[in-house]
């Protein structure tokens, strides 16, 4: 059977480790040396094209790059037309979309594996990042625990959905209405490794209280900017600033997925302190993408 990665839970909890493991190898197998790795974006990304592009390379291989305007999934062709025709191209097809479904379409069709770079739903890759970045400081993940601030993104759920695997401990404080849904209440309870807790706080003071990560992301993603002013003024309670920060354990972290907006969801003052591992976060971005492309073709 093909593997795909569309959401964290297509990987066991021990093939999460085994990802991680493979992400922090010095050594990197020639896996693909004279294979192609295709990267469709719908949306354009710093972090996502660089990171996949240099992880594809580390293995051998050759990334090719592919805009939104040559594919035009569902407008110049159908996604099933187009999953046929590159699969004959490449070994690895990977794809920031906005509609989960457009990668769920392709993975019932492809022959090679379908790997999630972000959609509406999910950000699985970033989350396998955040875990790295998690272990490398604390030298564990069981048992850590994290708290959430702001909309309760497609980063949270991706990260939540590791959490609860991992038997980690997951507070999430949200403006009402951004946070989770009774359908991501219940995946997360039936994904929960025995104790693993997910909490929704009232307050940030009580999300954050002695927690060992808080981490959170922009108020408002792309294609949500004609909402910045309703979210912005929705969403400045849950800003994270040198406050908040000292209300967590004092050995804990910062995270955040990048971009920031300064002074939004984050200030300087944090981004840039000593807690901070924000863009140690984005460059094992490139690590674990690596990890994982191990993990799918070995």
């Amino acid at each position: 059977m093909t593997r795909h990665f569309l959401e964290v839970d297509d990987l066991s909890a021990d093939e999460i480790v085994a990802v991680l493991d493979a992400s922090e190898r010095s050594a990197y197998p020639a896996l693909l040396a004279g294979k192609g790795v295709g990267l469709i974006f719908e949306k354009p990304s710093l972090r996502t094209r660089n990171s996949c592009e240099m992880a594809v390379v580390q293995l051998g291989g050759h990334p090719v790059f592919i805009t939104d305007a040559e594919a035009g999934l569902d407008r110049r062709e159908s996604v099933e037309d187009i999953t046929r025709v590159i699969e004959g191209y490449f070994s690895v097809i990977a794809a920031r979309v906005f509609e989960h479904r457009k990668l769920e379409r392709m993975a019932a069709v492809s022959t090679v594996p379908i790997v999630n770079l972000l959609s509406d739903d999910g950000h699985p890759v970033q989350a396998l990042a955040d875990l790295l970045t998690i272990r490398q400081h604390f030298g564990r993940l069981e048992n850590v625990s994290i708290a959430w601030l702001g909309d309760f993104s497609n980063v949270a759920r991706s990260l939540s959905i590791a959490a609860m695997m991992l038997g980690m401990h997951m507070k999430v404080s949200t403006p009402p209405g951004y946070g989770p849904t009774a359908q991501d209440m219940e995946r997360f309870a039936g994904l929960a490794k025995q104790g693993a807790t997910f909490e929704v706080c009232e307050t940030v003071g009580d999300a954050v209280k002695q927690v060992d990560v808080v981490s959170t992301d922009a108020w408002y993603s792309m294609g949500q900017e004609e909402e910045k002013t309703k979210r912005g003024d929705a969403m400045r309670p849950y800003r994270v600033d040198a406050t908040v920060m000292g209300q967590a354990d004092p050995d804990g972290i910062f995270l955040h997925c990048l971009p920031a907006h300064r002074g939004e969801e984050v200030t300087s003052e944090v981004l840039d302190s000593p807690q901070s591992r924000a863009f140690q976060q984005a460059h094992n971005r490139m690590h674990t993408f690596r990890g994982l492309l191990t993990w799918l073709c070995e």
